[in-house]
This record gives structure tokens, C-alpha cells and sequence, in this order.
């Protein structure tokens, strides 16, 4: 029965084989053509940093918060990365100077060193991908190689060319070309008017179209490509040296370049009058050259100086990788740099712009270095480290020469994948924990250690410490094992109590003062705040002795040492109180003829004390005793002096009395006529041989008592300023020049060392 169905069975059995090879061949032509689609499938553009992945986005918040303004789209290829540098990694689809580095060379036998065109050789693969990851350009200058190029009437104003154009002939210049003839014609327009008109006719922004202008031909008029005045193509023009490929022949890509803008180089009747050819005018030169920039590249979805160089948009149809406007695997890096130039010189960064990004899928972790990196110079590393130090610049390379991308500061956390061994300076490449990578000099990087500082204990015996007192802050780290581990050492009032770096706190003026240890591998740190406690050391009273009449008053003013003493309450009494009574703010009243005793006494100890000797004489005419005007007479004060005029005897030709006068200086001694009154010095009034009134003398700037104001008296005041020598309160009165009841300062210094020379002289 089987054998009489074998022929049967065989059919069946062959159409079985053939069902399975369709099978095999139409997966196969299925799996190709899914593989085609996943390589070229239509790309699509998302607005936003948060569009973009990961490995993008730090640079990217980086520049926002720098320029506002600026907006970032994501241009998802949907291209797989190797698949790209495959396809442009071609002999001859991307070049580099023959005098670069082999890392920057195709080295392949037969390829190696052979110029594509004069001067230039096929590059390395290295340099295809260093060039084509948009990451390794997301920083300020390098990211105008994504600037959209399309014109936008809200951004793209006549002010914004002419600034690009500054500093070179083209700025603010009206136009004047030659005719085929040789003639001169002269437009009333400028430069800018007509790349601003040739932007809105090519739909292409003018800035670009500038900045192309100065790319290309030069801050000079005389360009041959823009003379018309080249043999054999006068009267024609090439503002972007549109058809200008390299020859061997001298000029030739000049004159290759006035070729296209004289007949397209054979181009259709209908191609040269969309591109306004001949170019025969400036204008048309412009314009037209931008309707070929704009038609041939921008307008077709290669609308960034890198996607003019690497062709990866598709959006003239899945038809990539080969219309490219330059071969310089470099344009876009260096044209990058061109443009940020422009901008930045004509302000026009602050403005609002759009980049255009390329993703891709698959790409690297990390960013393919710069073939001018050399590996050689690094060891691979993972190493935990932090930053020690503040404002410490990330660069794109391991040099100062490449561009900063963000800062560090003191122990930022970063991972070190890449340790520097280079002679000179060493620089380590490191990943910081925002993603970002990027190079640190070596010297500001520190290695966290594995066991880390995990809590630091302090311990103080007492938070309150007297003025001058020092005490060691007892430090413990936890675990013990990190023991030895550095911590930093601050304080947040160094003015009222200073710390070094083994803890020990220097109190220094009233106030309180928190003391911060904080380890150096890591953020953990603790906190103690001191109070400084000054105590009050003594009284200084403006007075020594006073002579006063029956019911006269009179204030004296006592002064707490230091002046920065916690309790500067004093209290005054009297102690004969039907001589004199004394209240609380220091008036004193004189009740009787007599003598009595004046105590100040400190609220803070009764035992610091100070007294001045009070004396109630008769009661004095108003006519026994007259001051020259010239003279400030304030109660028993007396100012207004003449620095030049304060010897005794011309103070005494200044009073007018029957009485007996007697000068005498801040020790009490007697003046002779010759000898210069000063601050402190006493006027004393006799009568028989008795004190009737006394004076004192205050010369302002004088803060020792000599009547001269010098070098001297700056030091005294200065001693008294840092607390080394306290002045006496009659002082400290002379001293504030402001007259204004306070504590003479830095700026009473100020205002004793600029009349000292000549500058100001201090008003008595």
C-alpha cells in the first residue's frame, strides 16, 4: 500500500521542501527588509532637554542655565551607531591634513598617507566617531554646529548682521561691484541689507549666511571669489565659493568656484535660474548662493553645519550618507568655533536660539576621545574621588586649552575612569555624578579612601569662654578606623573667635561664633556654637578732677574697658551728697561749697571702680572771665584750637581775665609759654593760689596728648582699635573726628593719616 503511494507521498514530500524554502527565503527577505527599516526608518524631532537621553542631558541643563534662551530639540535618527560609522567610514568620504597625527589617519596598507585631494588623507575611524558624537560638542563654543539654520523673522534682524559682520570690510559699507565690462556700479544698499533680503528670499537665517560670507572669503573685500575682477570670469561672483573644489592648478578653485556662479558648470536652464545664475551681481551672488545653500542642504533637512557634513536626517527620502557639503571631517568643529566668535562679539548670545541634535541608538557609554588624546598618557582607573578644592574648571580635554563644560567645587563627588600619567601637568578624565564627563587637573583630585568618615562627635568642657581664653575642641571620628582621616577645620565669625587646624579655638571679642568640622572625603561634618564672654576690666573717666560753682551742672562720661565688654552699665555716687549729687546718666549737680568724690562703679563688679575728685567754688562773674570766639566753649570743655596756633601763650592771648591762669597737660604738669597745649591739657583758673575753674582741652586727631597731630597719633589709635592699649576716655573723645559720640574706628585712622598728609584737614 506505501508502495503504491510512494509517487504521491514523494509529491507531497517535494511540495512540502519547496514550502519550506519560500519560507526560509521570504523570512530572509522579511529580516532584510525589517533590517533596512530599524537602520532608516523615518527620524523625528522632540522639543526639551527631558526629550533627549540620559548621557545628553547634564551638558545640556549646563547650557540652559547659562543662556535661557537657547532651546534644545532632539533629532532621534533612529540609526543604529555602528551602522553610521560604517557607512561613513569610507576611503575618501572624510578627510584630514596630511600633517596630523596617525591617530587621525586611516592606516590602512594601500590608503595609508595617499591624498585624496592636495594636502588632505582619509581619516581614521577614531576620528569619524569623535566627530559624529554630538556629546563630545555640548558645550558653548562647539554647539553652534547644531544651530538651526533656517530663517526666523523673530530672530534674524539687520543689528544681528551688522554685528557679525563688525571688524571686517563688510560692515556698515555700501555695495559697489564690476560689470563685465570693468565698470563700477554702486548700490545704495549695504552688505546687510542684502544677505537680510538674500535670508528672507532662501529661507535661510542671514546670520548663517554671514558668518559663511566670513568663513569663506575673509574679512576683506579683495577676495578673488567676490573681486570680479579674476581673468577670464570678470564681473562674477562666489560669495560661499559654492563649486570651488580643490585643484592643483594655481587659483584653480577660485576659478572653478566663478565657473559655477558663470554657468553652473553645465547646469539646466531651469537649475540656473532657481539658483539666480549667472551671479553676475553681488546681490544675485548672495541670494542666489543662499536659495543654493538653503535648497541644496538647509531646506532638505540639513539644516545645521552637521548635518550638512554628516548626511543622517532623512527627510529627502531614506537617501543618506552622501550629500555632504564638505569632506574636512573637521568643518563643523572649527565652523563651530567661527560662528560662537561672531555671536559673542556682537553680543547676540543672550538671544533666543535653536539647536538641532542628532541622537542615534546604541551609542557608546562614554564618548569616543579625541584622536588628539593620546591613551598612552592614561591608565584605566575607577577610582571614587572628590574635588579639593572651589571653582575648579571641567574641561573637554586634558589641557587648559580645551573649552570648560561646568565647575567642581570643594568635595563634589566624581568617578576617575581614566588616571593621568603625562609629563608636566596630569590630568585625570572623570564622570561626575550628574553623568557629565569630562578631564580635572590632577592636583585638585583626591582618592576616597574605603573606609570613609561616617560621624564626627565634638565635645567642649564649656561653650561660654572668656575674651583672650583658649580652649582645644575634642574631636572624635567614627569609625575608628578613619580616625586619621582629615576633617577642615571653620568658623562663620573669625572676628569674635578664630579656630586652626588642630581644633584649638582662640576667643577673641564678645559674640558667639559656630565652629564647623567637616570631613574633606565627604559632606559629613558637626557643628558646636561658642559664646565669648567679655569681662570688664576697668573705667576710664573723661574727668580727673572738677571745679564747679554752686548749682552749676554739669555730665561726666565714663567708659567700660573693653569697649566690647559684655555689661557696659556703670553706676555713678556721690560720696558727699550735700557738696554734690550725681544721677545715673552722670549729671552732676553742685549743691555747696566743698569738696567731695565722684565713683563710677561697674554693674558687672562692684569692684572695678573709678573716681574723680569733685571741687564747688565760688560762684565767678561772667564778666571776670572771657574766651576768644575762635575758642568752642562747652561747659568745662574747651575746643576749636588752632594746630598751629596752641602754644601756651597764645592760648592764654585767647582769655581775657584779672585771674591768675595756669596751663597744665594730661599728667598735670605745668606748661611753660613755649609749650604746646594738647588733649588733656587743663586750663586751670586761680584765685589766690586756689582753683576757681577748670578747663579741659580737647584737640581733636591729638590721641596722645603732645598738641601735635602725627605718625604717632595714628599709632596710639590704632594700638587702641586692636585692643593692645586702651586710650584714656578724654582720648577717645579727640580721636573721633566725627564728633559724633562714638568709638573712634578705622575710620577716624582714615581721617588722622589724610590730614597728616595734607588731604583733609581735621576741623577743630
Amino acid at each position: 500500500m506505501c508502495e503504491k503511494k510512494r509517487p504521491h507521498c514523494t509529491q507531497e514530500g517535494e511540495s512540502m521542501k519547496k514550502k519550506v524554502w519560500f519560507g526560509i527565503i521570504l523570512f530572509l527577505l522579511i529580516s532584510g527588509s525589517l533590517f533596512l527599516y530599524f537602520q532608516v526608518q523615518a527620524s523625528t524631532k522632540l522639543d526639551g532637554i527631558e526629550s533627549f537621553p540620559t548621557s545628553y542631558q547634564p551638558y545640556l541643563r549646563e547650557l540652559a542655565q547659562k543662556h535661557p534662551n537657547w532651546k534644545f530639540t532632539a533629532l532621534y535618527t533612529n540609526l543604529d551607531w555602528n551602522y553610521v560609522i560604517n557607512q561613513e567610514n569610507v576611503f575618501g568620504k572624510n578627510l584630514v591634513p596630511k600633517n596630523y597625527s596617525d591617530r587621525w589617519k586611516n592606516t590602512t596598507p594601500g590608503q595609508y598617507n595617499v591624498e585624496v585631494d592636495s594636502g588632505w588623507v582619509d581619516s581614521s575611524r577614531q576620528a569619524v566617531e569623535y566627530c559624529m558624537d554630538p556629546r563630545n560638542f555640548l558645550n558653548e563654543i562647539r554647539l553652534f554646529q547644531f544651530e538651526g539654520l533656517s530663517y526666523d523673522e523673530h530672530t534674524n534682524h539687520l543689528d544681528g548682521i551688522e554685528k557679525i559682520l563688525y571688524g571686517t570690510e563688510f560692515y556698515q559699507t555700501k555695495v559697489s561691484y564690476l560689470d563685465s565690462n570693468g565698470n563700477t556700479i554702486s548700490m545704495n544698499e549695504k552688505y546687510g541689507d542684502l544677505i537680510l533680503r538674500g535670508g528672507q528670499t532662501s529661507k535661510v537665517s542671514p546670520y548663517h549666511l554671514a558668518s559663511r560670507i566670513k568663513q569663506e572669503v575673509g574679512p576683506f573685500l579683495s577676495h578673488s571669489s567676490i573681486s570680479g575682477n579674476v581673468e577670464g570670469f570678470k564681473g562674477l561672483y562666489n560669495f560661499y565659493n559654492i563649486g570651488a573644489t580643490s585643484s592643483s592648478e594655481p587659483m584653480g578653485a577660485i576659478k572653478k568656484g566663478l565657473q559655477y556662479a558663470k554657468d553652473g558648470k553645465g547646469a539646466s536652464q531651469a537649475t540656473k535660474d532657481k539658483y539666480l545664475i549667472p551671479w553676475n551681481t553681488k546681490e544675485r551672488a548672495i541670494t542666489g548662493g543662499g536659495i543654493f545653500i538653503g535648497s541644496s542642504y538647509i531646506n532638505v533637512g540639513q539644516n545645521t553645519i552637521y548635518l550638512q557634513k554628516f548626511d543622517v536626517n532623512d527627510d529627502r527620502g531614506n537617501d543618506l550618507f552622501w550629500h555632504q557639503y564638505m569632506t574636512n571631517v573637521l568643518a563643523p568643529y572649527s565652523e563651530s568655533k567661527s560662528i560662537y566668535n561672531g555671536y559673542q562679539k556682537s553680543g547676540l548670545l543672550a538671544t533666543s536660539m535653536s539647536f538641532i541634535i542628532p541622537v542615534y541608538h546604541n551609542m557608546p557609554t562614554i564618548p569616543t576621545q579625541s584622536p588628539n588624546i593620546n591613551p598612552n598618557d592614561f591608565n584605566q582607573d575607577n577610582t571614587k574621588v572628590y574635588c579639593n578644592g572651589n571653582h575648579v574648571n571641567v574641561r573637554t580635554g586634558p589641557s587648559s586649552s580645551y573649552e570648560i563644560l561646568t565647575t567642581v567645587n570643594q568635595q563634589d563627588q566624581m568617578t576617575r575612569i581614566r588616571k593621568g600619567k603625562q609629563a608636566g601637568e596630569r590630568w585625570d578624565q572623570v564622570i561626575l555624578e550628574n553623568g557629565m564627563v569630562g578631564y580635572v587637573y590632577q592636583t585638585y583630585v583626591t582618592e576616597i579612601p574605603p573606609v570613609q568618615i561616617e560621624k564626627i562627635e565634638l565635645n567642649l568642657d564649656d561653650t561660654t569662654l572668656q575674651k583672650g581664653e583658649k580652649k582645644q575642641l575634642q574631636v572624635k571620628i567614627l569609625p575608628a578606623e578613619a580616625s586619621d582621616h582629615k576633617v577642615r577645620y571653620t568658623s562663620s565669625a573669625p572676628a569674635v573667635a578664630t579656630v586652626d587646624d588642630k581644633g584649638n579655638i582662640q576667643a577673641l571679642r564678645s559674640g558667639t561664633a559656630t565652629i564647623t568640622v567637616k570631613a574633606e572625603e565627604n559632606s559629613v561634618q558637626n557643628q558646636i556654637t561658642i559664646t565669648v564672654y567679655s569681662k570688664v576690666t576697668g573705667i576710664q573717666l573723661d574727668q580727673s578732677e572738677i571745679y564747679m560753682q554752686v548749682g552749676d551742672t554739669f555730665q561726666i562720661h565714663g567708659t567700660i574697658d573693653p569697649e566690647d565688654a559684655n555689661d557696659p552699665t556703670i553706676g555713678y555716687q556721690s560720696t558727699n551728697t550735700e557738696i554734690a549729687t550725681i544721677q545715673e546718666n552722670g549729671i552732676i549737680t553742685a549743691k555747696q561749697i566743698g569738696e567731695t568724690t565722684l565713683l563710677a562703679t561697674a554693674h558687672e563688679n562692684p569692684n572695678i571702680q573709678a573716681q574723680c575728685k569733685l571741687f564747688v567754688v565760688r560762684t565767678m562773674d561772667d564778666s571776670e572771665i572771657h574766651f576768644d570766639s575762635s575758642l568752642t566753649v562747652n561747659s568745662l570743655e574747651i575746643s576749636g584750637i588752632d594746630v598751629n596756633q596752641n602754644t601756651v601763650a597764645e592760648i592764654k592771648e585767647k582769655i581775657t581775665t584779672d585771674l591768675e591762669i595756669e596751663i597744665v597737660n594730661y599728667k598735670n604738669e605745668i606748661l611753660q609759654d613755649t609749650d604746646l597745649v594738647g588733649t588733656g591739657s587743663k586750663i586751670r583758673v586761680k584765685e589766690d593760689g586756689k582753683i576757681l575753674r577748670q578747663y579741659q582741652i580737647i584737640l581733636y586727631g591729638d590721641a596722645d596728648g603732645d598738641g601735635r597731630i602725627t605718625s604717632v597719633d595714628l599709632l596710639v589709635l590704632q594700638r587702641h582699635i586692636l585692643g593692645i592699649e586702651p586710650m584714656g576716655a578724654i582720648f577717645r573723645k579727640a580721636t573721633n573726628i566725627n564728633k559724633n559720640g562714638k568709638k573712634p574706628t578705622s575710620v577716624d585712622l582714615l581721617l588722622i593719616q589724610r590730614h597728616i598728609l595734607g588731604l583733609q584737614i581735621i576741623q577743630q
